[in-house]
């Protein structure tokens, strides 16, 4: 029985990271509202090292229209300005010489429209992870009850237990992917 447990926990786990995947996902997907996380994947090239935004300034939203980048190094103000320029956002950095202002410009319908066609594909591509999660659960009950470890009334119990879960997680991830839509198609 202390397999079963395992193997119900480990399948358990793997959604949970699923879902924490779809979470991260869904923060880069731009919405009309300034949003630090979306400059997360921003490479800086920080004394020739490929150097995430984050960790060299502090990022923050002061408004719904706007992100600033605060360098604690104010000599790689020009890198993280082209790092910006180059990461295919979208976004047009200011740079004044002490900071980086990032104006978010308002999203038009067909971007609107592309975004959460684009939140679609990332949440189906999750469920798809979802599922083998499920699968692989199922394989290794069903390898269980060929080993003569469990019996056949219990592979039906387990089974069940396994796609109550595929179903419980199939549906955060249907919450997370409508909440997503509406952020991103209202105005």
């Amino acid at each position: 029985m202390a397999d079963i447990e395992m193997l119900l926990l480990d399948a358990e786990e793997k959604m949970d990271k699923s879902i924490a995947a779809l979470q991260r996902d869904f923060s880069k997907i731009r919405t009309g509202k300034a949003n630090p996380s979306i400059l997360n994947d921003v490479k800086v090239d920080y004394y020739g090292v490929p150097t995430p935004v984050t960790q060299v300034g502090s990022v923050s939203a002061p408004d719904a229209q706007s992100i600033v980048v605060k360098p604690w190094d104010a000599s790689i103000l020009k890198e993280i300005e082209k790092a910006i320029q180059t990461s295919g956002l979208g976004l047009n950095p200011m740079n004044d010489g002490k900071i980086i202002r990032i104006p978010i410009p308002p999203l038009t319908e067909a971007t609107r429209k592309d975004l959460a066609k684009n939140a679609k594909k990332v949440s189906e591509d999750n469920k798809v992870a979802i599922r083998n999660v499920r699968r692989e659960a199922m394989e290794e009950l069903k390898k269980l009850e060929k080993d003569g470890e469990i019996s056949e009334d219990e592979l039906k119990r387990y089974s069940d237990d396994v796609q109550k879960l595929t179903d419980e997680y199939i549906a955060k991830n249907e919450k997370l992917a409508r909440e997503k839509e509406t952020d991103i198609m209202s105005i």
